[in-house]
């Protein structure tokens, strides 16, 4: 069993390990045709510096087409 002491020194952060710099980045993606912004998905920023583009379905048209990353 851990003391008080001991347990509060376990618990506590470095103040570096609590400013971790995040590599995936959420994203919206919007479709070139309609703008409707219906997908979420993630980016390795680091691995992806560019705008993502995807083929997706889009509900309105009725078939796949280019959806673009939106800031």
């Amino acid at each position: 069993m851990m003391n008080k002491f001991k347990l509060k020194r376990f618990c506590q952060k470095d103040k570096s390990e609590m400013k971790v710099k995040r590599l995936r980045q959420t994203i919206i993606l919007a479709c070139e045709e309609t703008a409707e912004r219906i997908y979420l998905t993630s980016k390795n920023k680091r691995n992806t510096p560019e705008r993502l583009v995807l083929k997706k379905y889009s509900p309105k048209l009725r078939r796949r087409v280019i959806f673009k990353e939106v800031k």
